[in-house]
């Protein structure tokens, strides 16, 4: 979904079908033929003409478009679309007596948020509404007492919400009554289950994927029915309401239900979840998506007391104790530029989970005041009390260690390196970014041995054993709310000190296919390699170039009912519903080997193994490749074809594997250009001509006639003006630095990729025992694009830049 904030439908963006079910208004002043239109189709072009017909069951509408013939329009095709003349309305309209409501239609002032599949958002408050198998019909209001219609199909429609416009800013002052919508036809049982019951991320985005107000009750028949308070204590309530407003103290039923000592306010907002139609979650069970996590920033979260507890579908959800603050959730709309839906939690639990996740004022206010950034080897004179490793329960500790891990999540690095040093110099914490190192924290040297001594506890580790490496994992959920896992190493270093570093592995959706970077030809090639029923598939490159995701991609793409896939990791870093995945535990003797053997007696259709490391690994899977299953692997090797010769190289039978090998893609990770400071230039002629010298490298010998690579650069140029050039002209960008990159000029990575297709010519020449250079010139005849050659296109895209493109590629 589109991460745009939800927009209003304007005045000139809405108009006509039925009047408004609570206006009394001649069934004249609605939808007739001959009525100006304006629709908004799918790409976001408007037709402006006349209507001409409106066929609710054929689900198309006829319309003269101006300047042009009449048009046949199914509601697949457009938006939504308005009728641009405003009707009037008086307020005494709005009456409830005067109409009897069917159960699907809406009543009084209403706000309403739709959602659309295209990824835009509506919001508007709506004189009532109506809902049939079309779509829905909208009255937004105008000024002066008039309105005006709009209709949105249900074909264009991912979900919507329609709440009373004027909700009180105070949660306490919620509890009067209110007139609910009924969006579905839910039992109201059912409903209120679903609502109370959410400690997951899945059954939350089911409570809101299907969300609806609830039922038509007072708060009170609400709090007895749940059994909060009795019918009797409901009865005195209501004679100490009115008692109240003789005295001139307009109060609601929950605060006199509170003043009376009957109910607390958690038990309120419980009810008020069901009331309103909003979870209510508790957040001392629920698991913390720590995707959300990034979009608000700490000052945000502290100030408005709210916790961002899920991120899905571009959609931010957010827990505060008010759902109907409406100052916090604009702000959290403006920040994070995204659809933000609130979700219900009770005040203390909301302050415990902002204490847990982000805890550096605690840390700063116990002792840190050297607690600084930046290098600093000064030794300071006088002793200190060292925290000694007994000290890692130490609640400094315990936060420090969090405050580092949670804050290099948020910031989206990779890994953690804590750097001890003897003496009295200050132990230096780095993250890598995008690729690189950078400075995050210094910690005293008094508290060196406790940091390291308190991760290798989260670890499992033995904290008395410092002479030699130790692995291990800590799954941090235990510790911090946050629900990643961290793949833990520990390296003895001089002076008895021991280095930590850390790889975050957080647990998240798969990318899909088509948004990973592959271009037009390779993301072909892919395909076509992919749907083969049996085979074998690697995806090559260094340790975190992005192998792992690559591979969940392809393997979203296969994902349906009729394929059963197993997979193998260490460890399971990208779940996926209708996977059955495996987290290998080589201390057990349970390897990638043990895994592939019993996939086998398994009925796979598809097997992924998490690295081919070793020959009974590889050859297995050869094997499985040979029978009738799609396999797929990553191997450590720096281009497609060195690949082939490291695996002949493990000892593989060239006749079985060149049998089983369907491709091999090779990838690296470049920094991406922050779009939000790149700046434009246009490449002179002589820089156009370098970067196609560069490009040609691998396609043209070096000793090769000058007129023939001279014919080569200008086939190769002809072919970049007719697709990246604008009236003529290269645009390239320089990096900059903004605040939006920390003055880097960077932010995010891209893949480059090169996919070598395994066809009769290639498998011959593994046959063969051919060179890697050999193997290297049959791929490029045949369409192969090199690391560099695929950096080099996306740097004319405007994605990256040169420099980048040749720092990650060897060439």
């Amino acid at each position: 979904m589109s991460s745009s904030p939800a927009q209003k439908l304007k005045p000139s963006h809405i108009l006509p079908i039925l009047p408004p079910p609570l206006a009394e208004i001649d069934i004249k002043n609605a939808l007739k033929a001959g009525e100006q239109i304006e629709l908004v189709l799918h790409d976001g072009t408007t037709l402006s003409g006349t209507l001409q017909k409106f066929q609710r069951d054929e689900k198309s509408i006829s319309v003269a478009v101006d300047g042009g013939a009449t048009q046949d329009i199914a509601f697949t095709r457009f938006r939504y679309f308005q009728l641009p003349q405003p009707r009037a309305w008086a307020p005494e309209q709005l009456a409830p007596e005067k109409a009897a409501q069917p159960a699907n239609q809406g009543s009084r002032i209403l706000q309403y948020r739709i959602e659309l599949k295209d990824g835009s958002t509506l919001s508007d408050v709506t004189l009532g509404y109506r809902s049939d198998a079309g779509g829905l019909y909208l009255y937004p209001m105008l000024p002066n007492q008039r309105y005006c219609h709009a209709f949105v199909p249900h074909t264009s429609t991912e979900q919507y919400r329609l709440t009373p416009a004027e909700a009180p800013a105070d949660a306490a002052a919620e509890v009067a009554e209110a007139v609910e919508v009924p969006l579905v036809d839910d039992s109201a049982e059912v409903h209120a289950a679903a609502l109370k019951n959410v400690e997951t991320t899945e059954a939350l985005e089911e409570v809101l994927r299907h969300h609806k107000a609830a039922p038509k009750l007072r708060l009170g028949e609400i709090l007895v029915k749940e059994k909060f308070i009795t019918q009797q204590n409901l009865d005195d309530a209501l004679e100490a309401q009115k008692l109240y407003r003789t005295q001139g103290k307009n109060m609601q039923i929950g605060q006199v239900l509170m003043e009376l000592g009957t109910i607390n306010m958690g038990e309120i907002m419980q009810a008020l979840s069901e009331k309103l139609g909003i979870p209510f979650i508790d957040l001392g069970k629920f698991k913390i998506n720590p995707e959300a996590i990034k979009y608000i920033p700490e000052d945000l979260v502290r100030k408005h007391g709210i916790v961002p507890v899920h991120y899905f579908n571009n959609k931010l959800v957010i827990a505060l104790e008010n759902p109907m603050d409406r100052e916090a959730l604009d702000a959290v709309r403006f920040h994070s530029n995204l659809y933000v839906e609130p979700v219900m939690a009770s005040k203390e639990e909301i302050e415990h989970t902002i204490t847990t996740l982000y805890s550096m004022s605690a840390i700063e206010s116990e002792s840190l005041d050297d607690f600084t950034l930046g290098y600093d080897d000064t030794e300071k004179d006088g002793k200190e009390e060292e925290y000694g490793e007994t000290s890692v329960q130490d609640n400094v500790i315990v936060k420090l260690v969090n405050k580092i891990i949670i804050d290099a999540y948020q910031q989206g690095a990779s890994d953690i390196h804590i750097e001890p040093y003897p003496g009295k110099k200050k132990t230096i914490v780095r993250i890598r970014k995008d690729g690189d190192l950078k400075n995050y924290y210094e910690i005293p040297a008094k508290m060196r041995s406790a940091v390291v001594a308190r991760i290798k506890i989260m670890a499992e580790l033995d904290i008395s054993e410092k002479r030699k490496p130790q692995d291990g994992k800590i799954d941090f959920k235990k510790f911090g709310m946050l629900k990643i896992e961290l793949r833990v190493a520990t390296i003895p270093t001089a002076a008895d000190m021991e280095d930590v570093v850390m790889r975050i592995l957080a647990s998240g959706e798969p990318v899909p296919l088509e948004k990973i970077g592959l271009s037009e030809r390779n993301m072909t090639a892919l395909k076509r390699m992919i749907s083969k029923p049996y085979g074998l598939i690697f995806v090559c490159g260094p340790t975190g170039s992005g192998k792992t995701t690559t591979l969940h991609s392809v393997l979203g793409y296969l994902n349906t009912p009729d394929v059963k896939i197993w997979t193998a990791e260490d460890p399971v870093e990208i779940t996926q519903r209708g996977l059955r995945q495996v987290e290998v535990k080589p201390k057990i003797g349970f390897n990638f080997a043990a895994a592939m053997r019993s996939f086998l007696r398994a009925d796979p259709d598809i097997i992924m193994v998490g690295e081919m490391r070793d020959k009974e690994t590889t050859s297995i899977g050869i094997e499985a490749s040979l029978t009738g299953h799609l396999v797929l692997s990553t191997l450590h090797t720096n281009t497609a074809p060195e690949t082939v010769t490291r695996l002949l190289d493990m000892g593989m039978d060239p006749f079985n594997f060149a049998d089983a090998l369907i491709g091999i893609l090779a990838q690296r990770l470049a920094k991406r250009l922050c779009v939000a400071c790149k700046v434009p230039f246009e490449p002179t002629e002589e820089e156009i001509r370098e970067m196609v010298a560069e490009y040609c490298y691998e396609l043209v010998a070096p000793t090769a006639p000058e007129d023939e690579k001279q014919a080569l650069y200008d086939t190769v140029l002809k072919e970049w003006r007719e697709k990246f050039t604008t009236n003529g002209k290269f645009t390239l960008y320089h990096p900059k630095g903004c605040k939006t990159c920390d003055d880097t000029g960077y932010k995010g990575r891209l893949g480059i990729h090169e996919l070598l297709y395994a066809t009769n010519a290639l498998k011959k020449q593994i046959l063969d025992h051919a060179q890697v250079s050999e193997m290297l010139a049959l791929g490029l005849q045949e369409g192969m694009r090199t690391l560099k050659q695929d950096g080099i296109e996306k740097v004319l895209q405007g994605i990256t830049d040169l420099h980048t493109v040749r720092t990650v590629c060897i060439k």
